[in-house]
């Protein structure tokens, strides 16, 4: 997939994330989301930060962080977490058109938007559908991939099977389901294990 189709799927998913964030209340503003430890807010804080995030920011914020990047992270959502909820959903509505990123393949910040989407909605018993074509690059991305979230290690022995679409991978134990709760099983999301069956599932759960 071309970069300029990636950024179109990325600003697509930031809108409707937005249009989410601004029906939700108070409560569910501080409940908790699938990020471990964080609440809805920071999570938002978090997407808005990497949303925000240009290449000398990202260095000069890990070196701040003795280059330790769940600090670097954890940092850059408590801050944000800080801002009203109006003024996140004004910044990140403000980056729906532009392609700056940290120094990273475009294709993280399409599966960085499409799984901290679901973070956000799932715990709070929102549905949300990300595209296809979409869903299939970043698992295609993630399948062979170890960095900072470790999928591959996650999956390996195991076959992923899409009831929803036609993507397949590995062999072994399976996990079948949907493809973006299989997306999300790849990150280590527990609670997307209840949309998947097969032998694999439990595997999944224990290496989450």
């Amino acid at each position: 997939m071309k970069s300029q189709e990636i950024w179109k799927y990325i600003h697509s998913e930031r809108a409707q994330l937005a249009d989410t964030l601004d029906s939700l209340s108070v409560e569910q503003w501080g409940a908790p989301s699938w990020c471990e430890g964080w609440s809805v807010h920071e999570t938002v804080g978090h997407v808005v930060a990497a949303a925000e995030q240009t290449p000398l920011n990202f260095y000069r914020e890990l070196i701040s962080a003795g280059f330790k990047f769940d600090v670097f992270t954890q940092r850059g959502a408590a801050r944000l977490a800080r801002v009203s909820p109006e003024e996140l959903i004004r910044r990140l509505r403000a980056r729906t058109t532009t392609t700056n990123h940290p120094p990273a393949p475009v294709m993280a910040m399409l599966g960085e938007i499409v799984v901290h989407g679901d973070d956000i909605r799932r715990p709070l018993g929102l549905v949300h559908q990300s595209p296809e074509a979409a869903l299939v690059a970043v698992a295609d991305s993630w399948k062979n991939s170890n960095l900072l979230i470790g999928s591959k290690r996650r999956i390996s022995g195991l076959q992923l099977r899409a009831t929803d679409v036609d993507w397949v991978h590995g062999s072994g134990p399976p996990a079948s389901g949907p493809l973006q709760s299989l997306v999300l099983a790849m990150t280590g999301r527990k609670g997307s294990h209840q949309d998947l069956s097969g032998e694999g599932v439990s595997i999944l759960a224990r290496r989450a």
